[in-house]
Parts: C-alpha cells; sequence; structure tokens
C-alpha cells in the first residue's frame, strides 16, 4: 500500500469517527476541514496509483460527506441552468 492510499485510509476513519458525534454546527466546520485535508491526499492517489484508485477514493469521500456533495451538485446546477 502507498502512503497516499494510507493517508486517505486514515482519513475515511476519521470522518466516520467524527461523524458519529453530533455538534452544534452540524459537520460543517470540520466538512471544511476535512476537504481541505482530502483534496491533497486525492491528488497524490491520482499521482501514485492512477484515476481508478482516484476515482474510488473520490466517491468513498463522497459518500461519507454527502451534504457537502448535495449542496455543490445544487449551487451548479443553478449556476448551468
Amino acid at each position: 500500500m502507498t502512503i497516499s492510499l494510507g493517508l486517505a485510509c486514515v482519513w475515511l476513519v476519521a470522518a466516520n469517527f467524527r461523524a458519529m458525534f453530533p455538534s452544534k454546527d452540524h459537520l460543517w466546520s470540520f466538512a471544511y476541514v476535512m476537504i481541505a485535508l482530502g483534496l491533497p491526499i486525492l491528488v497524490g492517489v491520482y499521482i501514485e496509483n492512477g484515476i481508478w484508485a482516484a476515482a474510488i477514493v473520490l466517491v468513498m469521500g463522497g459518500w461519507i460527506m454527502r451534504w457537502p456533495v448535495y449542496y455543490a451538485w445544487l449551487w451548479l446546477k443553478k449556476r448551468v441552468s
């Protein structure tokens, strides 16, 4: 396993663990931090392992961070149409 895949696994475990506990801002501040940390990890996975591994990590991250992805999709849909 490469370093970037190991970091991606740690990121996924940390995001899942943190999502188990409630917060006053509904985890949005944590989501911003995790997105900022996840993007360089995703680039590292792409560089070290290729596009398919990066696509799998992206889908897994989107599965965990579903509300930011949903609101980004709504924003993009509003901008395009």
